[in-house]
């Protein structure tokens, strides 16, 4: 296979990595992951991740909790699963670097752009740890500012399902699969594939976004290679 794109930001979810034990992290499936990620940096494609932190923490969990401290925990979650995948991906040969939004210089670098950059240009993949580093953010609205800044080719989003659907699949066994979508379409109608603010950064600034299952077999590499069967959202 060949890639289509020369840069890709890949957004995981942390409940990704937990698999089906929900908590935590799932050798099995980072394993899985690492190795997609891998074969894509060895097709020549410069590769940054950002990752959820909702395998360890997710908003306020039902808590009373206030908001900004709570974001600010999920922050730090998402740390650890950025540590974790930096060494699955280093055991395989490959050079990462972490960078953070929040200043963790013992375990990471702060996130600068063009850092990250000279990184692409040395053949390291970069994991952005964090979020945007500002509560009441979502880490698909930090996937969608960082591919922006990088001047990324696509924003890769890998879900738990195959696409986007006009309702929910496993619930509806006719909900309808879209094999395209107009960023305005998504606000519009109300889809939950990624929330607002990450569709209109996406829109004003023209990246397009693959959304795609990650449970498909060789799903990350067959969508960096233009030949997976997720919903392609972009300006039209």
């Amino acid at each position: 296979m060949q890639a289509i794109y020369k840069r890709v930001l890949l957004k995981l979810s942390g409940e990704a990595l937990a698999g089906d034990q929900r908590f935590g992290l799932n050798e099995t499936i980072i394993a899985k992951v690492v190795d997609q990620i891998v074969a894509v940096h060895n097709m020549g494609v410069e590769v940054a991740l950002v990752i959820g932190g909702g395998n360890f923490w997710r908003g306020r969990q039902g808590t009373n909790m206030e908001r900004t401290t709570a974001d600010h925990m999920g922050m730090l979650a998402t740390v650890m699963n950025s540590l974790a995948m930096m060494d699955a991906i280093e055991q395989r040969g490959v050079p990462v670097r972490v960078q953070t939004a929040l200043n963790m210089i013992s375990v990471a670098e702060p996130y600068i752009l063009r850092k990250a950059l000279h990184h692409f240009e040395k053949g390291r993949i970069v994991i952005m740890a964090c979020g945007t580093g500002n509560p009441y953010c979502s880490t698909d609205t930090a996937a969608a500012q960082r591919a922006c800044e990088i001047g990324a080719d696509v924003l890769l989003m890998a879900k738990n399902v195959d696409g986007i659907y006009d309702s929910d699949p496993k619930k509806n066994p006719n909900a309808k699969k879209y094999s395209e979508l107009s960023f305005l379409e998504i606000i519009d109608k109300g889809l939950k594939a990624m929330d607002t603010t990450a569709a209109t950064m996406c829109m004003d600034n023209d990246i397009p976004v693959l959304a795609f299952g990650l449970d498909e077999e060789n799903s990350i590499v067959k969508a960096v290679c233009g030949e997976g069967s997720g919903t392609l959202i972009k300006n039209k």
